[in-house]
This record gives structure tokens, sequence and C-alpha cells, in this order.
């Protein structure tokens, strides 16, 4: 009988690690303390549409710092081709890299968290883009260490950062307020209550009233 090898779920707590950096060596739940993370992950360096990507983070970076929540970037090579690739990504994107990108050249982090096969080897020389292609994932990490969201893409689609960063506030404004949000939600728009919560407790939780379309679908609108 054999079992299935264990991947990463949304409420797991994301995997420790030590790693060197653009910036220094960091302890990753060390290094997110007590903020929100964003763990974003490259197949290769000099890779066209990651570095698009990367440049779009650091722009955004801004945003990202007003919700608490830290970038940090990784990339199947090391860390001296990191700060190489950097250079490209400011004079064709119009940012460089403003957060650390993790150094993975002995492969360790991508198969840590599973986005490469335990027999991918110890070493990226010598491994092409294709061969690391699912190395393409988007981890948004709570303050509790817990992974609360994934995305995962192809090489040959770039990720959407205004996904993103609406991911985050839905997240965000879910755990301070408990309301679930509907499709397409942003900022401002009605949101779902939950059906865990029955109609005393809601009327008591959000005094401003609710509108209850079925017994399971209730709309209300708090400030975000």
């Amino acid at each position: 009988m054999t079992t299935e090898p264990h991947c990463l779920r949304i409420g797991d707590i994301a995997p420790d690690f030590e790693a060197e950096t653009t910036e220094g060596r960091i302890r990753f739940h060390e290094w997110i303390g007590t903020s929100w993370a964003i763990l974003f992950s490259h197949p290769k360096d000099f890779t066209p549409i990651c570095t698009t990507e990367l440049g779009a983070f650091a722009r955004l970076k801004p945003e990202f710092d007003r919700r608490n929540v830290k970038l940090i970037g990784l990339s199947v090579d090391p860390v001296e081709d990191h700060r190489r690739w950097a250079d490209d990504i400011a004079r064709t994107q119009g940012s460089a890299p403003n957060y650390p990108i993790i150094g993975d050249a002995d492969l360790k982090v991508a198969k840590l968290y599973h986005m490469l096969p335990a027999e991918a080897g110890d070493n990226a020389a010598g491994r092409s883009a294709a061969d690391n292609q699912t190395v393409r994932t988007v981890f948004i990490i709570g303050p509790d260490k817990r992974i609360r969201l994934m995305m995962i893409y192809p090489m040959t689609i770039g990720r959407n950062m205004d996904e993103i960063l609406r991911v985050v506030d839905a997240l965000q404004f879910n755990e301070r307020t408990r309301l679930a949000t509907p499709v397409n939600w942003r900022p401002g728009d009605e949101a779902v209550i939950p059906t865990s919560i029955p109609d005393e407790e809601a009327k008591k939780l959000f005094p401003q009233g609710f509108r209850a379309l079925t017994p399971y679908l209730r709309l209300t609108k708090v400030p975000a």
C-alpha cells in the first residue's frame, strides 16, 4: 500500500527555513515577525515574465507596506545572480527589487514548499526554467505563520498584482470582521455573513442590519 506525499494546504503552518537572501541571511518565521507575508517564487533568474513581476512588486511595495505585508521573492539560482538580475529589472521595469530575494541554488526551499519533487536533485546548475516550471507560486501567510492562500501560475502567464492586493484586503477584512467576501469583492462592497453565524448573533454583531436573499445568503455592509 502506498501513501500520497504530503502537499501544503491552506491552514498549514508555512514551513520555516534559514536561507541566504539579497538582504542577508534570514530565518523565515523570525523574519515575518508579527506581519503578514507574501512569498512569491520564480523558476530561474533572467527570465522575461518573472522580470516584469519582480518590477511590479517593487513598484507596489508601498501598498503592501500599508497593509503590514512583507514581500519576499525566491528564485532557483544563487544570490549573486539575483543581484545581477536586479540591474536588468531596474533598467527595463523602472524599479529594482526593494525586498529580499531568497537564493535557492540547492533547491531546498522549493522542495520544502513542494514546488519541486524530492528527486529534483540539490543543485540549480544545469537546470533550465522549464525544469523548474512548477516554482511559480504565491503564498500569502498570516502573522500566525499559517498559509492563508496559494496561487499557482504557469511560466507563460504573468501574475495579476491587482488580484494579489485584492485578496490581501479580503483576508484582512475577514480577520477583522468575521465576514466573508463574495465574487469580485472590493473594499467598501457588501460582504457575506457566514452561515456559521445565526441570525440572532448576526443582529448583535452587525447592528447596521443585513439583507437576506436566502436563509444562507445574507449581505451586510461595514467599513473596510
